[in-house]
């Protein structure tokens, strides 16, 4: 028989707040972290706001003599972690450390770095580069790094698939403690790809909202008058554990990872499939490895990009996966207030989904003001809702037609 895997630790920092718990009050209060770009000048750039990190200090985390070896996305990621790690009060000892891993997904790693160094190459030559350019810039440094603080010696891995990426972390994490190879996994996602480059590029794709005058409305999933996403940044983590592993130490439990799905549209590099065939395949999957039927799942964490197309594909996906329940489940798209992390949203909204089970009230879509026709769901607008929410599922598609989809349910003994 499969192993039960549970939650015992969210640690989140966002946008909205710099910890867990701001955050999540936040969340319930509908505040946005859109504003305008401070990280960079913005003068001739088509976007000028984004959802950035704001009063972040890291020397409260890593050491000074530290920071020139870390992009950002790998100190948003201590940071996180260091809060999943204290609320799951959990000691990694010799006698168990081979049994703890690190799962850490990030779309694109350091991206502050590469530019930085880039600039240094340009104008000083080969000479300039620092040494600890390739360490502090790569994907897997998040997870490296936080091995390396708490001892964790088990299973050491990192994903880099799009906007799936700490989705499929979580995910592939569940798996490796439901067949045995671990017995905790610390993981999550990260980013930090608010600069010049990442702004610049997502723009010439046409992707980002060009609602530079009233950024606090920019994000607006489902809503008609949506024009794009905005970037965030930060980092979602979690500590997930085999049940009988934090029962035996006495953790406090905060919920359960019960399912788990994945699928690839083989569509088209950014274009999700017009059909939504996809997105529908891995919200299955996840059912199916849960063994439970549609009409049992009370909430959705949708991708909800504020996109017109994501917005509207996953509408017509939750429709073909749930039939007639879909129109009786709350759904709700946080990027509305966090922004978009990219590769980092889908462990951010694993940590609030979790939260959404153990305090059982759901935050809210905001700025949906003017429903679009063709997205009819009860998406909770504008304010939260207490809710009864047993089974709850959160939805993760990237680029390349990459879809994850994970489901949670409530804790009960």
């Amino acid at each position: 028989m499969n192993r039960r895997v549970v939650v015992t630790g969210v640690g989140l920092l966002t946008a909205v707040g710099l910890d867990t718990a701001e955050s999540w009050r936040s969340l319930l209060a509908g505040k946005s972290g859109v504003a305008p770009i401070t990280h960079f000048d913005t003068t001739g750039f088509a976007v000028t706001i984004a959802a950035e990190v704001k009063g972040f200090d890291p020397f409260q985390f890593i050491e000074k003599k530290e920071l020139k070896k870390m992009g950002n996305f790998i100190i948003y990621a201590l940071a996180a972690s260091q809060q999943a790690m204290k609320q799951s009060q959990l000691q990694i000892t010799p006698d168990i450390a081979e049994r703890v891993g690190v799962y850490i997904g990030s779309g694109i790693g350091g991206f502050d770095v590469i530019e930085r160094e880039h600039t240094a190459l340009m104008q000083g030559g080969p000479r300039r580069i620092s040494p600890f350019f390739i360490p502090a810039s790569i994907v897997n440094l998040a997870s490296g790094h936080v091995s390396i603080r708490y001892g964790a010696k088990g299973p050491n891995s990192a994903t880099c698939t799009a906007c799936s990426s700490s989705a499929h972390a979580v995910g592939d994490s569940f798996k490796l403690i439901q067949r045995g190879a671990a017995d905790v996994m610390i993981c999550g996602g990260t980013e930090a790809a608010i600069t010049p480059m990442g702004v610049g590029g997502f723009a010439a794709m046409r992707a980002l909202s060009m609602r530079n005058n009233d950024p606090e409305k920019a994000s607006r999933p489902f809503d008609k008058e949506r024009d794009g996403f905005v970037i965030g940044e930060g980092s979602g983590m979690l500590v997930l554990e085999g049940l009988d592993f934090a029962v035996k130490r006495g953790a406090t439990i905060l919920g359960e990872v019960v399912g788990y799905g994945m699928s690839g549209d083989a569509f088209h590099i950014t274009a999700p499939d017009e059909t939504a065939d996809g997105a529908v395949r891995a919200m299955r999957a996840t059912l199916d490895d849960a063994g439970i039927a549609p009409e049992q799942v009370s909430y959705i964490n949708a991708h909800g990009t504020s996109t017109p197309y994501n917005d509207r594909l996953e509408t017509m996906a939750i429709k073909k996966a749930f039939g007639d329940h879909a129109y009786k489940i709350p759904i709700s798209s946080t990027k509305s207030m966090t922004g978009h992390l990219l590769g980092g949203a889908g462990g951010l909204e694993a940590g609030i989904t979790t939260m959404i089970l153990h305090d059982q009230i759901i935050p809210p879509t905001m700025n949906l003001d003017n429903p679009d026709p063709d997205c009819d769901l009860d998406y909770v607008p504008n304010h939260a809702r207490k809710a009864e929410v047993e089974y709850a599922l959160s939805n993760s598609f990237g680029f390349g037609g990459t879809n994850a989809a994970l489901l949670f349910k409530r804790y009960r003994e």
